[in-house]
């Protein structure tokens, strides 16, 4: 399809970037029901290695199956589906580029009982060209005393995505030396995600801020000059402005699953801040198959309204 004015703005604020990687952001932009509206749908499936098999998928067990995801991203009308090496592996040589998919290269467990969140390294960028996939995903956790260490290993791997044409997609979940409603504060996600676009990410992925605010010294800044923070839109817009004033795309999480009511509620209000999109999984795979579809649906008229 022809791109969008839409499409070429957003794409005009990387100049930087190659050929190769404005053109497989392009096709993230122009797939599924969102195409050239400059929003994002995306189904995340990285829950199984995360949160443990029976956590995330018997809820709706058709969910073990890998081939169950893309599918309901396809259907849906998604932008991209995004999962670890081995969901994508099961997947990829079957679907013909029916969706676009981004591969998550780091991952982590719950087994292990840990101060300082650190996610290892579980799959690489010739990995993603090999699986013809348009982006790479990696998680940092700033507040993590492993941050630094992720954050260099980060650089190496956005360096060899571009200049394989991939951009990276960013998920920040600010973890560590914070309190439990500080991880989703204000004040951090929006840190969180100026932290994103300064590391170099195209795409960044945070969770729906909170009207909390963690730092001492944000907090006097916030009161000094009445930044506003009492409702979703009105922080969605602080995280947005934060990522070089909406020069980047901010995508926010759906976090842990909840009545369809909240979701769509919250939905509108990220919608009205002007995030970019959404990136949902359990609140869509853990429902039956469609129900799943209905709810993104719904989630997709949101931001395309």
């Amino acid at each position: 399809m022809a791109y969008t004015d839409r499409v070429k703005q957003i794409l005009s604020y990387y100049p930087s970037e190659s050929p190769g990687v404005l053109t497989n952001l392009a096709r993230l932009l122009n797939h599924g029901t969102l195409a050239g509206t400059g929003k994002l749908v995306i189904l995340p499936v990285d829950q199984g290695f995360e949160h443990g098999p029976a956590r995330s998928f018997q809820p709706n067990p058709a969910g073990y199956d890998p081939d169950y995801h893309p599918q309901l991203a396809i259907d849906s009308g998604c932008n991209a589906y995004a999962a670890p090496l081995g969901f994508i592996e099961a997947v990829a040589g079957k679907l013909h580029g029916e969706i676009p998919l981004i591969l998550k290269l780091n991952n982590s467990d719950t087994l292990a009982k840990i101060d300082q969140p650190m996610s290892a390294i579980t799959g690489s960028v010739r990995d993603a060209v090999r699986l013809g996939c348009v982006a790479i995903g990696y998680t940092i956790y700033p507040g993590s005393g492993a941050r630094n260490e992720q954050y260099q290993d980060l650089r190496e791997l956005i360096l060899e995505a571009k200049d394989a044409g991939l951009p990276t997609v960013l998920w920040a979940y600010p973890r560590g030396a914070l309190s439990k409603d500080g991880e989703t504060a204000v004040d951090v996600v929006a840190y969180a995600a100026q932290i994103s676009a300064q590391l170099g990410a195209q795409v960044i992925k945070v969770k729906p801020p909170k009207d909390f605010i963690e730092q001492a010294e944000a907090k006097k800044v916030f009161e000094k000059y009445a930044i506003p923070t009492r409702t979703m839109a009105d922080r969605v817009r602080h995280v947005v402005q934060s990522a070089f004033n909406g020069k980047r795309i901010v995508i926010f999480s759906g976090g842990e699953a909840k009545e369809t009511p909240a979701l769509l509620e919250e939905i509108t209000g990220i919608r009205d801040g002007g995030g970019f999109g959404s990136i949902m999984g359990r609140n869509a795979f853990q429902r039956p198959r469609a129900d799943a579809i209905s709810l993104l649906k719904d989630v997709m008229t949101i931001f395309k309204s």
